[in-house]
Protein backbone atom coordinates (compact mmCIF):
# COMPACT_ATOMS: atom_id res chain seq x y z
CA UNK A 1 0.00 0.00 0.00
CA UNK A 2 0.99 3.65 -0.32
CA UNK A 3 2.60 5.18 2.78
CA UNK A 4 2.23 8.94 3.28
CA UNK A 5 4.64 11.05 5.31
CA UNK A 6 3.45 14.59 5.93
CA UNK A 7 3.44 17.70 8.10
CA UNK A 8 1.41 20.93 8.04
CA UNK A 9 2.55 21.96 4.54
CA UNK A 10 4.19 19.05 2.78
CA UNK A 11 2.91 15.59 1.83
CA UNK A 12 5.02 12.85 0.22
CA UNK A 13 3.36 9.62 -0.95
CA UNK A 14 5.58 6.53 -1.23
CA UNK A 15 4.46 3.31 -2.88
CA UNK A 16 5.82 0.24 -1.11
CA UNK A 17 8.03 -2.10 -3.20
CA UNK A 18 5.45 -4.64 -4.40
CA UNK A 19 2.63 -2.14 -5.01
CA UNK A 20 1.70 -0.28 -8.23
CA UNK A 21 4.81 0.19 -10.44
CA UNK A 22 6.07 -3.25 -11.54
CA UNK A 23 8.57 -2.38 -14.27
CA UNK A 24 12.19 -3.46 -14.43
CA UNK A 25 13.63 0.03 -14.92
CA UNK A 26 13.01 2.01 -11.73
CA UNK A 27 14.13 1.15 -8.20
CA UNK A 28 11.26 -0.36 -6.19
CA UNK A 29 12.59 0.82 -2.83
CA UNK A 30 11.04 4.18 -1.99
CA UNK A 31 8.94 4.91 -5.08
CA UNK A 32 7.83 8.49 -4.42
CA UNK A 33 4.58 8.56 -6.36
CA UNK A 34 3.53 12.16 -5.60
CA UNK A 35 4.44 15.34 -3.72
CA UNK A 36 2.05 18.05 -2.57
CA UNK A 37 2.82 21.42 -0.97
CA UNK A 38 -0.11 23.19 0.74
CA UNK A 39 -2.26 20.66 -1.16
CA UNK A 40 -0.87 21.73 -4.56
CA UNK A 41 0.66 18.90 -6.63
CA UNK A 42 4.30 19.26 -7.65
CA UNK A 43 4.75 16.05 -9.64
CA UNK A 44 3.04 14.26 -12.49
CA UNK A 45 3.31 11.08 -14.59
CA UNK A 46 5.60 10.07 -17.44
CA UNK A 47 2.86 9.84 -20.08
CA UNK A 48 -0.65 11.21 -19.58
CA UNK A 49 -2.07 9.19 -22.50
CA UNK A 50 -0.76 5.75 -21.55
CA UNK A 51 -2.98 3.21 -19.79
CA UNK A 52 0.03 1.08 -18.83
CA UNK A 53 0.69 3.11 -15.69
CA UNK A 54 2.19 0.27 -13.65
CA UNK A 55 5.18 0.16 -16.02
CA UNK A 56 5.82 3.90 -16.41
CA UNK A 57 7.40 6.50 -14.16
CA UNK A 58 5.76 9.14 -11.98
CA UNK A 59 6.60 11.37 -9.05
CA UNK A 60 10.27 10.87 -8.16
CA UNK A 61 11.43 7.46 -9.37
CA UNK A 62 14.99 6.26 -8.85
CA UNK A 63 17.15 4.23 -11.23
CA UNK A 64 20.50 2.46 -10.97
CA UNK A 65 22.51 1.63 -14.09
CA UNK A 66 20.35 3.15 -16.83
CA UNK A 67 22.81 2.19 -19.59
CA UNK A 68 24.28 -1.04 -18.23
CA UNK A 69 22.97 -2.66 -15.03
CA UNK A 70 25.25 -4.45 -12.61
CA UNK A 71 26.89 -7.49 -14.25
CA UNK A 72 24.91 -7.27 -17.50
CA UNK A 73 27.89 -7.54 -19.87
CA UNK A 74 29.32 -10.67 -18.21
CA UNK A 75 25.98 -12.45 -17.86
CA UNK A 76 25.37 -15.18 -20.47
CA UNK A 77 22.24 -15.07 -22.60
CA UNK A 78 19.39 -16.56 -20.61
CA UNK A 79 21.15 -15.83 -17.32
CA UNK A 80 20.19 -13.36 -14.62
CA UNK A 81 21.77 -10.03 -13.70
CA UNK A 82 21.15 -7.45 -10.97
CA UNK A 83 19.04 -4.33 -11.33
CA UNK A 84 19.76 -2.58 -8.04
CA UNK A 85 16.60 -1.89 -6.06
CA UNK A 86 14.48 -4.19 -8.22
CA UNK A 87 15.92 -7.71 -8.17
CA UNK A 88 17.27 -10.12 -10.76
CA UNK A 89 16.54 -9.49 -14.44
CA UNK A 90 16.71 -12.15 -17.14
CA UNK A 91 19.09 -11.43 -20.03
CA UNK A 92 17.20 -12.06 -23.27
CA UNK A 93 18.91 -9.54 -25.55
CA UNK A 94 22.54 -8.74 -26.36
CA UNK A 95 21.94 -5.02 -25.76
CA UNK A 96 20.33 -3.62 -22.61
CA UNK A 97 17.60 -1.03 -23.24
CA UNK A 98 16.04 0.56 -20.16
CA UNK A 99 12.58 0.90 -21.70
CA UNK A 100 12.15 -2.84 -22.26
CA UNK A 101 10.08 -4.80 -19.78
CA UNK A 102 12.21 -7.71 -18.56
CA UNK A 103 11.42 -10.83 -16.58
CA UNK A 104 12.03 -10.10 -12.88
CA UNK A 105 12.82 -12.08 -9.75
CA UNK A 106 12.14 -9.42 -7.09
CA UNK A 107 14.68 -8.78 -4.34
CA UNK A 108 13.77 -9.08 -0.66
CA UNK A 109 12.44 -5.88 0.93
CA UNK A 110 12.04 -4.87 4.58
CA UNK A 111 9.90 -1.81 5.36
CA UNK A 112 9.69 0.39 8.47
CA UNK A 113 6.97 3.08 8.41
CA UNK A 114 6.66 6.11 10.68
CA UNK A 115 4.59 9.32 10.50
CA UNK A 116 7.42 11.41 9.02
CA UNK A 117 9.82 8.72 7.84
CA UNK A 118 9.99 5.50 5.87
CA UNK A 119 12.94 3.11 5.71
CA UNK A 120 13.15 0.47 2.99
CA UNK A 121 15.94 -2.09 2.86
CA UNK A 122 16.53 -4.08 -0.33
CA UNK A 123 18.60 -7.27 -0.03
CA UNK A 124 19.82 -9.08 -3.14
CA UNK A 125 20.77 -12.69 -3.72
CA UNK A 126 24.39 -13.43 -4.71
CA UNK A 127 24.61 -13.86 -8.49
CA UNK A 128 27.73 -13.74 -10.69
CA UNK A 129 29.85 -12.59 -7.76
CA UNK A 130 27.63 -9.57 -7.05
CA UNK A 131 25.34 -8.93 -4.10
CA UNK A 132 24.36 -5.88 -2.08
CA UNK A 133 22.15 -4.34 0.56
CA UNK A 134 20.49 -1.02 -0.37
CA UNK A 135 18.96 1.05 2.43
CA UNK A 136 16.86 4.07 1.56
CA UNK A 137 15.48 6.40 4.24
CA UNK A 138 13.04 9.17 3.30
CA UNK A 139 12.44 11.79 5.99
CA UNK A 140 10.24 14.89 5.93
CA UNK A 141 11.03 18.17 7.72
CA UNK A 142 9.06 21.43 7.41
CA UNK A 143 9.17 22.41 3.70
CA UNK A 144 11.66 19.73 2.61
CA UNK A 145 12.34 16.03 2.53
CA UNK A 146 15.57 14.08 2.26
CA UNK A 147 16.43 10.75 0.68
CA UNK A 148 19.39 9.11 2.40
CA UNK A 149 21.04 6.20 0.61
CA UNK A 150 23.33 3.47 1.90
CA UNK A 151 24.71 0.82 -0.47
CA UNK A 152 26.70 -2.01 1.12
CA UNK A 153 28.60 -4.31 -1.22
CA UNK A 154 28.14 -7.83 0.19
CA UNK A 155 29.54 -9.56 -2.90
CA UNK A 156 32.93 -10.61 -4.20
CA UNK A 157 33.19 -8.08 -7.06
CA UNK A 158 33.45 -4.29 -7.07
CA UNK A 159 30.19 -2.45 -7.76
CA UNK A 160 30.60 0.24 -10.42
CA UNK A 161 27.40 1.92 -11.61
CA UNK A 162 25.46 5.17 -11.39
CA UNK A 163 22.21 6.38 -9.86
CA UNK A 164 19.82 9.25 -10.51
CA UNK A 165 16.26 10.33 -9.75
CA UNK A 166 13.87 10.78 -12.67
CA UNK A 167 11.97 13.82 -11.36
CA UNK A 168 8.60 14.04 -13.11
CA UNK A 169 7.91 17.67 -12.17
CA UNK A 170 4.84 19.81 -12.93
CA UNK A 171 4.10 22.56 -10.41
CA UNK A 172 0.34 22.67 -9.76
CA UNK A 173 -0.09 20.52 -12.89
CA UNK A 174 0.74 23.55 -15.07
CA UNK A 175 1.89 22.79 -18.60
CA UNK A 176 5.54 23.49 -19.33
CA UNK A 177 5.81 26.98 -20.81
CA UNK A 178 6.66 30.63 -20.24
CA UNK A 179 5.98 30.56 -16.48
CA UNK A 180 8.73 28.00 -15.82
CA UNK A 181 12.44 28.57 -15.23
CA UNK A 182 14.97 25.84 -14.49
CA UNK A 183 18.16 27.20 -12.95
CA UNK A 184 21.56 25.64 -12.26
CA UNK A 185 24.44 26.90 -10.05
CA UNK A 186 26.93 26.86 -12.94
CA UNK A 187 27.23 28.18 -16.52
CA UNK A 188 25.62 26.07 -19.26
CA UNK A 189 27.49 25.51 -22.53
CA UNK A 190 25.30 23.82 -25.17
CA UNK A 191 28.35 23.05 -27.34
CA UNK A 192 29.47 20.56 -24.67
CA UNK A 193 26.17 18.64 -24.52
CA UNK A 194 26.34 15.02 -25.67
CA UNK A 195 22.90 15.15 -27.24
CA UNK A 196 20.31 17.84 -27.99
CA UNK A 197 16.71 17.14 -28.98
CA UNK A 198 14.78 20.41 -29.35
CA UNK A 199 13.02 20.01 -32.69
CA UNK A 200 10.41 22.71 -32.04
CA UNK A 201 12.93 25.24 -30.64
CA UNK A 202 10.59 25.91 -27.72
CA UNK A 203 13.34 25.28 -25.14
CA UNK A 204 15.73 28.20 -24.67
CA UNK A 205 19.19 27.80 -23.13
CA UNK A 206 20.40 30.76 -21.07
CA UNK A 207 23.66 31.43 -19.27
CA UNK A 208 22.70 29.30 -16.27
CA UNK A 209 19.01 28.59 -16.85
CA UNK A 210 16.53 26.97 -19.18
CA UNK A 211 13.23 28.62 -20.16
CA UNK A 212 10.40 28.00 -22.62
CA UNK A 213 8.85 30.30 -25.23
CA UNK A 214 5.83 27.98 -25.72
CA UNK A 215 4.52 24.65 -24.48
CA UNK A 216 6.38 21.79 -26.21
CA UNK A 217 4.19 19.36 -28.13
CA UNK A 218 7.09 16.96 -28.68
CA UNK A 219 9.55 15.49 -26.20
CA UNK A 220 12.80 17.37 -25.61
CA UNK A 221 16.08 16.02 -24.27
CA UNK A 222 19.52 17.33 -23.39
CA UNK A 223 22.30 15.10 -22.08
CA UNK A 224 25.44 15.98 -20.14
CA UNK A 225 24.59 19.56 -19.19
CA UNK A 226 27.77 19.66 -17.09
CA UNK A 227 29.97 19.09 -20.14
CA UNK A 228 31.66 16.23 -18.28
CA UNK A 229 32.89 18.46 -15.46
CA UNK A 230 32.37 17.64 -11.78
CA UNK A 231 29.99 20.33 -10.54
CA UNK A 232 27.53 21.07 -7.74
CA UNK A 233 24.60 18.65 -7.82
CA UNK A 234 21.71 21.11 -7.74
CA UNK A 235 18.79 22.49 -9.73
CA UNK A 236 15.84 24.77 -8.95
CA UNK A 237 12.55 24.85 -10.83
CA UNK A 238 10.13 27.77 -10.41
CA UNK A 239 6.68 28.59 -11.73
CA UNK A 240 5.72 32.27 -11.64
CA UNK A 241 1.97 31.75 -11.86
CA UNK A 242 1.97 29.33 -8.90
CA UNK A 243 4.55 31.47 -7.04
CA UNK A 244 6.31 28.25 -6.13
CA UNK A 245 9.62 26.55 -6.65
CA UNK A 246 11.29 23.27 -5.81
CA UNK A 247 14.99 22.50 -5.72
CA UNK A 248 17.10 19.38 -5.40
CA UNK A 249 20.50 19.44 -3.68
CA UNK A 250 22.79 16.43 -3.62
CA UNK A 251 25.58 16.13 -1.05
CA UNK A 252 27.91 15.02 -3.84
CA UNK A 253 29.51 16.41 -7.01
CA UNK A 254 27.91 15.30 -10.27
CA UNK A 255 29.65 14.86 -13.61
CA UNK A 256 26.44 14.33 -15.54
CA UNK A 257 23.04 16.05 -15.64
CA UNK A 258 20.36 15.12 -18.13
CA UNK A 259 17.13 16.96 -18.87
CA UNK A 260 14.03 15.36 -20.38
CA UNK A 261 10.55 16.73 -20.76
CA UNK A 262 7.30 17.08 -22.67
CA UNK A 263 4.36 19.46 -22.68
CA UNK A 264 3.14 18.26 -19.28
CA UNK A 265 6.41 17.42 -17.51
CA UNK A 266 10.01 18.45 -16.97
CA UNK A 267 12.66 16.18 -15.49
CA UNK A 268 16.14 17.37 -14.46
CA UNK A 269 18.33 14.40 -13.48
CA UNK A 270 21.45 14.57 -11.29
CA UNK A 271 23.65 11.50 -11.73
CA UNK A 272 25.79 10.08 -8.93
CA UNK A 273 28.78 7.87 -9.81
CA UNK A 274 29.08 4.77 -7.62
CA UNK A 275 32.24 2.75 -7.00
CA UNK A 276 32.32 0.52 -3.93
CA UNK A 277 34.71 -2.34 -3.18
CA UNK A 278 33.60 -5.69 -1.74
CA UNK A 279 32.54 -5.50 1.92
CA UNK A 280 32.58 -1.68 1.75
CA UNK A 281 29.74 0.84 2.00
CA UNK A 282 28.93 4.09 0.22
CA UNK A 283 26.42 6.71 1.40
CA UNK A 284 24.91 9.78 -0.24
CA UNK A 285 21.79 11.94 0.02
CA UNK A 286 19.41 14.13 -1.95
CA UNK A 287 17.39 16.95 -0.38
CA UNK A 288 14.26 18.37 -2.03
CA UNK A 289 13.14 21.77 -0.78
CA UNK A 290 9.92 23.62 -1.70
CA UNK A 291 9.87 27.43 -1.54
CA UNK A 292 7.67 30.38 -2.38
CA UNK A 293 9.18 32.79 -4.91
CA UNK A 294 8.07 36.12 -3.42
CA UNK A 295 8.34 35.34 0.28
Amino acid sequence: MTHIIKNNTLEVAIDTPLENYKGSRFDWSGKISSIKFENLPLTTVEDTESKNIDFLGKGLFNEFGINSPLGFEETPMGGWFHKIGVGLIKKEHKEYLFHRNHLIKPAHFDITCEDQKIIIVCKSKPVNGYSYVLKKEITISENSFTINYLLHNTGEKKIVTDEYVHNFMAINNALIGEDYTLKFPFPINPSLFDETVNSENKVEIGLDNITFNKTPEKQFFFSNLTGGKELEAEWALTNLKANLGIKEIGNFKTNKINLWGWGHVISPELFFKISVDPKKTIEWSRKFEVFKINS
